[in-house]
């Protein structure tokens, strides 16, 4: 079955930077556009990016020209670089593949 497994969050404090990791396993990852995904505290879980099969990456606003999406195919990971982190980037992110979702990684953003 499809397996989606989220790594790399932490704490970090502002300004600071992490890269997050989701391997997938259970399809051909190559095929599918994916997602990260982000849900703070009694919030919604809002789109953070996105990447299509080919490579092509999308952004919500608030963490354009922070935060780059990508992909290796040949290993089956999705990534998210987070640089010039802020504290309201702090939630637990998620991956997202079609219908799947990965268990989320906590990231703490505070001095």
């Amino acid at each position: 079955q499809v397996q989606l497994v989220e790594s790399g969050g932490g704490l970090v404090q502002p300004g600071g930077s992490l890269r997050l990791s989701c391997a997938a396993s259970g399809y051909t990852f190559s095929f599918y556009s994916m997602a990260w995904y982000r849900q703070a505290p009694e919030n919604e879980r809002d789109w953070v990016a996105s990447i299509t099969s080919g490579g092509a990456p999308n952004y919500a606003d608030t963490v354009k020209g922070r935060f780059t999406i990508s992909r290796d195919n040949a290993k089956n990971t999705l990534y998210l670089q987070m640089n010039s982190q802020r504290p309201e980037d702090a939630a637990v992110y998620y991956c997202n593949g079609g219908e799947s979702w990965g268990q989320g990684t906590q990231v703490t953003v505070s001095s």
